[in-house]
């Protein structure tokens, strides 16, 4: 029997962490990223390049509102944790981070659970929108020397383009598209991008065009197995996700 890719999942004690904000950086005109620290950062884990954070805010009403982010970086050493916000909407995480400013505090959650894919990948096809970049961003960086790796992202232009810095064999393709809804560009651009055997596919972004990403891939025989699917944000519906398509 042909071995197969296994994804492991790992539980964390869940704990609520109170932080302040120690740097703020315009990395691109529609993606900023905040720098976290604090005591109680101490003991915080994430295993998996897409694991995801609860960041507690309230809203303008005073009511509380919980967003889901991934941890684009934490380095134990200097007690950092970094963030990464694609400012794609005006709900209550995208106007808190706009506005935060070194000193101001925040509150977050977990991560919860942590899922590591392992087994025999010979090479990486990573697929998502702004949303997706980070947790993109930080896979790549994290694999090893000369891993083979695409990337495949869509954004709204060049300015949104970014640069990820890795020791891993990377090519790094874009597509621009204006609505984030719509899967035309990336299904456009997938049918250019050999799927050989050994390659492990993960995406995520709109659920909508998530599963017309997923659907491509089936219809070109890529082997279930071989997916890991999301839908990181649902159109018209604040804070819906579907996390396994």
């Amino acid at each position: 029997m042909t071995a197969l890719p296994e994804i492991t999942r790992h539980r964390h004690k869940l704990h609520r962490r109170k932080l302040t904000v120690l740097r703020r950086e315009e990395i691109t005109p529609r993606m900023l990223r905040l720098v976290l620290g604090g005591p109680e950062l101490m003991g915080f884990t994430s295993l998996g390049a897409d694991d995801h954070i609860k960041l507690i805010l309230p809203d303008a009403s005073g009511e509380v509102q919980m967003r889901d982010y991934t941890p684009r970086h934490y380095n134990a050493d200097r007690g950092e944790l970094m963030i990464d916000f694609a400012l794609h909407e005006a709900g209550p995480a995208t106007a808190w981070a706009m506005a935060a400013q070194p000193g101001d505090g925040v509150e977050i959650g977990g991560p919860r659970g942590s899922q590591v894919i392992s087994g025999p990948i010979a090479r990486w096809l990573l697929i998502g929108d702004e949303t997706a970049l980070p947790a993109i961003a930080r896979r790549i960086e994290e694999m090893a020397e000369g891993t083979p790796v695409t990337s495949l992202v869509a954004v709204e232009g060049p300015a949104e383009e970014i640069t990820i810095r890795t020791a891993a064999e990377h090519v790094a393709l874009w597509v621009h598209r204006a609505d984030p809804t719509d899967a035309a560009a990336l299904c456009a651009a997938l049918t250019r991008i050999p799927l050989a055997e050994g390659t492990f596919v993960w995406l995520a972004a709109e659920a909508g065009v998530a599963k017309a990403l997923r659907a491509a891939l089936a219809e070109r025989g890529h082997p279930k197995p071989w997916l890991k699917a999301a839908g990181y944000w649902v159109s018209g519906e604040a804070d819906r996700s579907e996390k396994e398509l």
